[in-house]
């Protein structure tokens, strides 16, 4: 993120923000529909000689204004400046969202935070934009704003894949289910959490097979089940294939979810302190078994079926013409 510029409030802005193209929202999970936005947005902002720009929010609106039904993360804040700055972005504004903020008017919102602090030559929002207070702005209502205080605004309509709208309740609502294929596909990469190696309570190592342990955090994880999965070290770069159960092992009647990744390829090296478990593709449902011999022979043939999923991938990946630069595309069976 090197060349990204990253404003954390407006009060940091001393003139220097504009002229731009802006995207407002929250880009959780920054997935295809926010991708062709963002597409579309540094076209602009290169055609006119504007600075591209996105706002976003900090914490999620919904943890202040409605805490019991705020949405489990896709992305951490992190991910989603380092994915904008993978599209081209110049620069981006975190806007911390409070009570005093949540109770900007809409007109309020588009004369003096757009047209004035961050001088807005166009924006871009989907169609089911909505802003300022009680949400009582629309895309349609800022267009009319825009017209009046000096900026355009381009409404983007909603893009779908094989009939299931693009939105990041709908990769939610995938994950929930076990379809991480699916959600993958929406979010144009692996769906991914990342955390701290944790100690487990050894079970596996003295009854099953030894595993890398990571404890959720904040962002939502997929439904309890069995996963291909691909193991990335946080720093350093190894990453090996590998299968991920995601439950509470219920086997030794465990309450605790917890996220445990068996490596399909040697460790070569010290254990990585920090790990993102990327989930490729549901094997099953987690269940419990009779016993830890039962469940060591399940694992192993979990294992085997994860292996051959990650060459049949690979074989396919191997087909595919390179991009420029020398990469080849995600391929997803």
């Amino acid at each position: 993120m090197a060349d990204l510029r990253i404003w954390r409030g407006l009060d940091e802005i001393q003139g220097d923000f504009g002229p731009c193209a802006l995207t407002i929202g929250n880009f959780d999970g920054v997935h295809i529909g926010h991708q062709e936005i963002l597409r579309r947005l540094v076209r602009l902002a290169g055609e006119h000689g504007w600075k591209s720009a996105a706002m976003t929010f900090d914490p999620h609106p919904a943890q202040v204004l409605a805490p019991e039904r705020a949405p489990r993360l896709l992305s951490t804040l992190e991910q989603r400046c380092r994915w904008m700055a993978e599209a081209g972005l110049e620069q981006v504004l975190i806007v911390p969202f409070t009570p005093e903020f949540s109770s900007t008017s809409p007109e309020e919102f588009a004369a003096r935070v757009l047209a004035k602090q961050l001088d807005a030559r166009i924006v871009l929002v989907g169609e089911n934009f909505r802003f300022g207070r009680g949400k009582g702005g629309d895309a349609e209502q800022l267009r009319q704003l825009g017209a009046r205080y000096g900026f355009r605004t381009e409404i983007v309509g909603g893009v779908r894949f094989r009939r299931h709208p693009v939105s990041s309740s709908e990769v939610r609502r995938l994950l929930s289910e076990g379809r991480v294929t699916l959600a993958c596909r929406l979010l144009g990469r692996p769906y991914s959490i990342a955390g701290e190696v944790v100690r487990g309570t050894g079970t596996g190592s003295r009854l099953t097979v030894p595993t890398l342990n990571l404890t959720p955090g904040e962002q939502l994880v997929p439904a309890r089940g069995v996963y291909v999965s691909r193991t990335v070290e946080a720093e350093g770069g190894r990453h090996w294939p590998s299968v991920t159960n995601v439950g509470v092992r219920p086997t030794f009647g465990g309450a605790r979810l917890t996220v445990e990744s068996y490596l399909l390829a040697p460790l070569d090296g010290g254990p990585p302190r920090r790990i993102a478990v990327e989930f490729l593709h549901r094997l099953r449902p987690e269940r419990r078994f009779p016993d830890a011999e039962a469940l060591r022979r399940q694992i192993l043939h979990d294992a085997a079926r994860a292996a051959a999923w990650h060459r049949r991938r690979e074989r396919f990946r191997a087909k595919r013409p390179e991009r420029p630069g020398g990469q080849r595309p995600t391929v997803w069976l």
